[in-house]
């Protein structure tokens, strides 16, 4: 159990008569990186919404580096080490990049000081700066938020989650959206990341998942359908027949806009 960087057990969460997270026990390895997939409304961003406290488990409980966190609330378990990004894009728009993680900076402490000169808040510069070069934005440190490249801004995202030095990092289709060339290059910063930080990724997009995955849980109908290596998923006919396709069919032939 020391090795689980998050553990799940029988996690249940119900929408009235629907049960969107069934039963779910789980266990997340330290260091390696995780990926939950599945087709729509199999329970994946459901999941982190209760492992992050949005949402209160009806059943069940998670266990956070070895520490029970059930029902905890979300800056609680945030401030625990776990830090997660949405499916939709959630920063200041109207801020530069760098303002951007420097307010995220000094909300992670807890409080925020109008009227003090900012060269005064010890660290937090360093922070801002080792952050920005984590992600890869330096070069558009001073750029409104709101203007940057989807891929960019995805990016911003991550380092906002980043900049409080989280030990697990949930990201919730960080790629959705993105060209080709983007993606690569924020499949590359996820990479270098997770030899920093602990990594659950929902996503969609087969040939990244298959390519940063250490190891792939299947969800289906709120339940785990499969767990293994990305070779062992890619051979397991169960889920070729419920989520990637029998053999001969594409990996995937359609976004996933819901949990």
């Amino acid at each position: 159990m020391s090795d689980a960087v998050l553990r799940t057990e029988g996690l249940t969460k119900r929408f009235g008569g629907l049960v969107a997270v069934d039963g779910v026990d789980l266990e997340f390895e330290t260091g390696r990186v995780h990926a939950i997939i599945g087709p729509n409304g199999a329970g994946k961003t459901t999941f982190f919404n209760v492992v992050s406290g949005m949402h209160a488990a009806d059943a069940g409980r998670v266990f956070f580096a070895g520490q029970d966190i059930t029902g905890l609330k979300p800056h609680q378990i945030s401030r625990r080490g776990i830090k997660r990004t949405m499916q939709i894009k959630s920063v200041f728009p109207n801020m530069s990049v760098e303002d951007n993680l420097w307010i995220t900076a000094k909300a992670g402490q807890g409080f925020l000081h109008p009227f003090r000169p900012a060269a005064k808040f010890t660290g937090i510069r360093e922070k801002v700066e080792r952050t920005l070069e984590q992600v890869g934005l330096s070069a558009v440190a001073g750029q409104v938020a709101g203007t940057l490249a989807y891929g960019n801004m995805a990016l911003l995202e991550i380092g906002m989650a980043l900049i409080s030095e989280p030990k697990l990092l949930l990201l919730d289709e960080p790629i959705c959206g993105m060209s080709p060339v983007e993606t690569e290059n924020t499949v590359q910063k996820i990479r270098a990341l997770s030899r920093q930080v602990d990594i659950i990724i929902i996503e969609h997009d087969m040939e990244v998942v298959f390519g940063i995955a250490d190891d792939i849980t299947v969800m289906a109908q709120g339940a785990v359908l499969a767990r293994g290596t990305p070779q062992a998923i890619g051979a397991d006919e169960r889920v070729r027949e419920a989520y990637l396709g029998r053999a001969g069919d594409d990996a995937l032939d359609e976004d996933e806009p819901h949990a």
